[in-house]
């Protein structure tokens, strides 16, 4: 028998499945997170340490990749840099007294840019769950296999929490859609047709490029449902 706490437990998930209360419940961790110049101060100081640890793991291969293509082969470090700037667009807004975070000013730049970092942070947040788990027994007896394991699917993780954000200040429109889409499976192809994917454990093959595609697809699809278009309620 399902007891009176836990039936109205179930009710409140429940009401998660309402898009009106999903936007609720965002706008306020939002809010929460990012709506004070302390809080979103100590999020920024995160995001800068993550794009430190993201960098350092690229840098010592970077130099078998030419640099116009780094942007795309750095994967996790540009998602983070996307989604730091997209973070320091908030700042005047946080700064101004009685402004919350959803009062966010709106553009098409800025809609760009935030439906990309979207994108980019949900794509490469989980893609360790596949890449690393193609190779588990590989990563897990590696003698640091708490850093690059753990360590990484736990931070990669932090992406999609700091992505799922967004949506509640930022636009989207239908050719920022287009454009993260199309530098997806630009990036596919970079990575497993020529051959410049992120430093890993094994050698990857298709089936990592099929699931790094859908996944892509998945995020593609998240900023469709996720997002305001631009000028919607404006």
């Amino acid at each position: 028998m399902t007891r009176p706490d836990d039936a109205s437990a179930l009710r409140s998930l429940g009401r998660l499945r309402r898009p009106a209360v999903r936007r609720r419940v965002r706008a306020a961790i939002a809010e929460e997170l990012l709506g004070t110049s302390r809080s979103l101060g100590v999020v920024l100081a995160f995001v800068a340490f993550m794009l430190a640890v993201g960098v350092g793991y690229y840098v010592p291969t970077a130099g078998d990749v030419p640099v116009p293509l780094w942007p795309l082969y750095a994967d996790s470090a540009v998602a983070v840099a996307l989604g730091g700037a997209v973070l320091l667009t908030l700042v005047p807004t946080v700064r101004t007294d009685g402004s919350a975070v959803a009062d966010a000013p709106t553009s098409r730049p800025l809609a760009y840019l935030q439906t990309l970092a979207f994108v980019w942070l949900i794509t490469f947040g989980l893609w360790p769950l596949v890449s690393l788990n193609l190779a588990f027994s590989q990563y897990v007896a590696a003698s640091d296999a708490w850093i690059y394991y753990w360590g990484v699917l736990g931070t990669h993780l932090c992406f999609v929490g700091l992505a799922l954000l967004f949506p509640a200040f930022g636009r989207t429109t239908r050719g920022a859609l287009a454009v993260a889409a199309a530098v997806a499976v630009g990036n596919v192809a970079l990575d497993y047709g020529l051959g410049y994917h992120p430093p890993l454990l094994y050698e990857p093959g298709p089936l990592l490029a099929g699931a790094t595609l859908a996944i892509a697809g998945f995020a593609v699809w998240l900023a469709w449902r996720s997002f305001p278009r631009l000028g919607e309620g404006d």
